[in-house]
């Protein structure tokens, strides 16, 4: 049987011997990658084949994938936060520390609001679930427990991993009472229970301009950064 090839040569040859118009088998139209292009039938039924495929490679084996290891970082940071309702007959106590007030943080456990968003900065930097699901206010064990109980877990899980306090910066926002009297001790008590240095601990306080909730004496709130780096 004559070829592609063959044909297209003895037709040639022919349209060259009578001076008649060589005739190609009718073309058919291909759109690929947003362009359209004309081809011969014959070369429009046939199936294309890629490159790779077509040569393939000699002696040349794939590599195996290989198990993903995890990567040692030597900073984490973690961000927490914490709000907590103010209301009477509660004490107010705000990173350890009993602060005179006429109200305090309604909770389940002791309501440290500092204290809470501390656990929950490490423990983001550290990439583990948050204070909420470590100690549920579910569970009763925890009721009216102290925060330091929480800050001592979250040093040692820290611990555990190979990581220490590079630093940590905390707000605290509140509208009543003013902290300024109350800030040194609480900074002095944190850097206890996070055992490092009170240089590497800053605190701050800032009202919320007698907006919403916060401005309204009737909640707190903390915001706290932490830095993690491998020992």
């Amino acid at each position: 049987m004559a070829t592609t090839t063959q044909l297209l040569s003895s037709s040639l040859l022919q349209s060259q011997i009578t001076r008649k118009p060589l005739l190609l088998p009718p073309a058919t139209t291909s759109h690929r990658h947003g362009f359209s292009v004309r081809m011969p039938s014959y070369l429009s039924s046939r199936p294309l084949v890629s490159a790779s495929a077509a040569f393939p490679a000699v002696g040349v084996d794939k590599p195996e994938a290989s198990e993903k290891s995890s990567k040692v970082l030597p900073f984490r940071v973690g961000h927490g936060f914490d709000l907590h309702r103010l209301e009477p007959g509660y004490p107010l106590i705000i990173g350890g520390i009993d602060i005179p007030h006429d109200r305090g943080c309604e909770a389940h456990s002791d309501g440290d609001v500092l204290l809470h968003c501390v656990v929950d900065a490490i423990l983001g930097a550290l990439g583990l679930p948050d204070i909420g699901q470590l100690f549920p206010d579910s569970d009763p064990k925890w009721k009216g427990a102290p925060s330091s109980v929480f800050i001592k877990e979250a040093v040692r899980l820290m611990e555990e991993a190979g990581y220490e306090i590079g630093n940590l910066d905390a707000t605290l926002i509140l509208q009543r009472p003013k902290l300024s009297p109350h800030k040194e001790t609480i900074r002095s008590n944190l850097s206890h229970l996070l055992g490092t240095d009170p240089s590497f601990i800053n605190l701050k306080a800032k009202t919320h301009e007698k907006v919403d909730s916060l401005g309204e004496n009737r909640s707190i709130a903390a915001h706290t950064v932490v830095l993690l780096m491998k020992k």
